[in-house]
């Protein structure tokens, strides 16, 4: 492993590995329909994203502050007159969010596996802990990683911790995730490779400009190009 240009190889979960966004996309439209009687639901769309921009730094990333963000734009938009019953039916959106099987991307499992054992593979997740433990556990790849951390936020500096914790530092390291903004802009900032595997849905907050002056930014099609990738870095 000693050779090798790159020894510590994360990816990101939500997104990346198994679906995420397209639940909170399901539930915003039921949301939506939820205060249609009381709003328009272009309005709805935009301050709900403010309140959740809004809670950031209070709840984090996850389902839990997404739901209570949405108990909250309800009460804002209509002037604290939202009838209890449509409370009640928001919370239970949050909670059948909560338990939605988990779906894994395609080669997610095949690419893990065939990192195992020559580069030490990380999981690197933001969010709620108990909900993504709960989603490693049913997406059946928790035994192909040498390493799992739950952050609160993703920045150069917890790029800079985990790989000098797990590899031999970001200089040989390669973050791989869906989001410029938490997956590889911060990565490449640490001195590691920030590989890019665009979603066909991205959350508005994670949207940032592509890197595409820095030498160690790569974009990929799916996850089974990252292997050959790999490779050809050394």
């Amino acid at each position: 492993m000693s050779s090798q240009a790159l020894s510590a190889i994360g990816f990101d979960a939500d997104d990346t590995l198994w679906q995420n966004e397209q639940f909170f996309r399901m539930t915003e439209e039921r949301f939506a329909g939820m205060l249609a009687e009381y709003v328009d639901p272009k309005v709805i769309a935009e301050q709900l994203l403010a309140v959740e921009k809004r809670n950031l730094h209070l709840y984090g990333f996850g389902i839990k502050g997404f739901t209570l963000s949405m108990v909250e734009t309800a009460i804002e938009l209509t002037n604290g007159r939202i009838p209890g019953t449509v409370i009640e039916a928001i919370l239970a959106a949050g909670r059948e969010m909560l338990r939605h099987p988990v779906e894994t991307l395609p080669g997610a499992r095949e690419t893990l596996e065939r990192l195992a054992g020559t580069h030490r593979v990380i999981l690197i997740t933001k969010g709620d802990l108990f909900d993504q433990e709960r989603k490693l556990a049913q997406s059946g790849l928790g035994d192909l990683f040498d390493a799992v951390e739950i952050v609160s936020d993703k920045s150069a500096a917890t790029y800079r911790r985990i790989f000098e914790r797990y590899g031999d530092g970001p200089d040989r390291a390669m973050m791989i995730g869906n989001s410029l903004k938490s997956d590889v802009i911060p990565a490449i900032e640490a001195g590691g490779w920030g590989v890019h595997i665009p979603h066909a849905l991205t959350w508005a907050v994670e949207h940032a400009e592509e890197p595409r002056t820095a030498p160690r930014f790569r974009q990929l099609a799916h996850l089974g190009e990252v292997v050959d990738l790999i490779r050809e870095i050394g």
